[in-house]
């Protein structure tokens, strides 16, 4: 039940993050790489295999693993500490503040099987990861598109001087932004593109179904323009209210988490603050514990697939 996210036919990459972070090690000797038994999993076996001296296997004890990543960085290294969403904002979220966040230590944190990208239930589904890491001082939160975002994501991540959480998407990921000229930049949420209807704000897997509803809606005479945000903390609040505040266009946030604290909620603040109010719509996941079972099947259930999404958008307007 660990499904591919690519649509059928969809260009994909595989291992974006294994092989960006070799080429990333390749120049920087700091950088080490760490995994609590989930090396396979988190595509961090492409770095063991180029760099075994720098990998470390800490085994199932993800609150070890954190700890020792910020004892790491205090000798001036660069660890790229990896295990699934559910387990570092879960299980080990005290070690992550405590040892690492408020130490403002440079400890780069890649999460596999954020949101809904998991059918195995509540266990594996890390539906509050961004509530609980937006809450979090000193931490920046990324949730990157695709493969190409992911790979540029790695030396951003890098360059920052302090403690990073990105969402991963694993194993062979979707390629969706490369024909838009994307360029990923810590901070800055962009356009992908314009649209005179609705506005989609996104993130992560969101922004790769909401590219697909704009093309559907297209044949209904319905224009969407996507407001991709892969950075949820710090959020580029400006480009947000430039975009939310041009008049006639619903406002719509989609995203992969729960409808408690995520980017749904980080947006709405924005405006009500600015003193805007546009139509505004939120696509989340609902706030209950979500069932196990095929990843179509749930996303459709749950509402962010690309025909839930664009039934709602149609429903709306």
């Amino acid at each position: 039940m660990i499904a591919s996210i690519a649509s059928e036919g969809q260009e994909t990459r595989p291992a974006p993050f294994g092989h960006a972070l070799v080429e990333a090690a390749r120049a920087d000797e700091r950088i080490v790489g760490m995994t609590a038994d989930l090396g396979k999993y988190t595509d961090l076996h492409i770095f063991r295999e180029a760099f075994p001296d720098r990998y470390y296997q800490m085994g199932m004890a993800e609150q070890l693993l954190f700890g020792a990543a910020a004892g790491l960085a205090h000798e001036g290294f660069i660890p790229f500490a990896t295990t699934y969403a559910v387990f570092a904002s879960r299980r080990a979220y005290d070690f992550i503040h405590q040892t690492i966040a408020e130490e403002n230590l440079p400890v780069k944190i890649a999460a596999a099987l954020p949101g809904l990208t998991s059918g195995y239930g509540p266990s594996h589904q890390a539906t509050e990861d961004l509530a609980l890491f937006r809450a979090m001082p000193n931490m920046t939160v990324l949730d990157p598109c695709d493969a190409l975002e992911i790979e540029q994501a790695v030396p951003a991540m890098l360059a920052h001087d302090g403690p990073v959480y990105m969402r991963l998407l694993r194993g062979k990921v979707p390629v969706v932004l490369e024909e838009y000229g994307y360029r990923f930049e810590m901070g800055k949420a962009k356009i992908i593109r314009g649209g005179t209807d609705v506005l989609v704000i996104s993130s992560g897997l969101t922004t790769m179904r909401a590219l697909e509803v704009a093309r559907t809606l297209e044949a209904d005479k319905v224009s969407v323009a996507v407001l991709h945000v892969p950075t949820i903390k710090p959020l580029d609040t400006e480009t947000i209210l430039r975009e939310a505040g041009k008049t006639g266009r619903m406002v719509l946030v989609v995203e992969n988490h729960t409808v408690v604290g995520g980017l749904g909620e980080a947006v709405a603040r924005v405006l009500l603050q600015e003193g805007m109010a546009p139509k505004f719509r939120h696509i989340g996941l609902p706030d209950e514990f979500l069932a196990a079972g095929a990843l179509p099947t749930l996303h459709d259930r749950y509402g962010i697939s690309a025909d839930a999404i664009a039934a709602s958008i149609k429903g709306w307007l």
